[in-house]
């Protein structure tokens, strides 16, 4: 076990799900928009690909750096950046994978999580892959206490933003993707609810 820990790092196991269905592969640039402390980057890095990250909090994105100085040492820091996710510097189009995993929910309301969307998705070349995991209501419709719009607390005493399958799938269709698989849900005994969406952004 530790062994594989120090593999993979503590990855999201739909994230590992899409490395081992091959569509994150060798060659590929790889962004996480809200990085945090790069728990979803060790393989990468460990594995030559091109990673960039961006995360608000300041000292996540030095530990990515330090990670980064460890296991690649050839990628410069300046790809690793404090900056919200609405607010990348980082070129259009620039990766074949855009990691989104656990910071749309953040979002503050509709504005906010727009921004946040479209933002992410810049980044991301035609044809290349959105892995998205967020916070929604599916499966537990009932059990929210709704604050105002989208934002409701969840029964673990947490405020998020939260979507729902009918929202995902417009969004798609505006965004001009495709889902390469089914919605993935996961009710965390009836806390909170976890929603994985897998897109593809249609070429041009």
């Amino acid at each position: 076990m530790s062994a594989l820990r120090e593999q993979f790092g503590q990855i999201d196991i739909y994230l590992f799900d899409q490395l081992l269905k091959g569509r994150i592969a060798p060659g590929m640039r790889i962004a996480d928009a809200g990085c945090g402390t790069g728990r979803n980057l060790v393989y990468l890095l460990r594995e030559g690909y091109e990673v960039f990250g961006a995360d608000a909090d300041a000292a996540a994105v030095e530990h990515v750096r330090a990670l980064a100085r460890k296991l690649a040492p050839g990628l410069p820091e300046t790809n690793f950046r404090v900056e919200t996710v609405e607010n990348m510097s980082f070129g259009d189009a620039c990766a074949d994978v855009v990691i989104s995993n656990t910071v749309l929910h953040l979002a503050a309301g509709d504005a906010q999580f727009e921004a946040m969307l479209q933002g992410t998705w810049r980044l991301l070349k035609p044809g290349g892959l959105l892995f998205c995991r967020l916070a929604s209501t599916i499966g537990m419709e009932s059990q929210f206490v709704q604050i105002a719009g989208r934002r409701y607390r969840s029964p673990d005493g947490a405020e998020r933003y939260l979507v729902d399958a009918a929202l995902l799938a417009a969004l798609t269709e505006r965004l001009g993707g495709e889902m390469i698989e089914p919605l993935k849900t996961t009710v965390v005994q009836n806390q909170r609810s976890m929603t994985t969406w897998v897109v593809r952004k249609k070429a041009a």
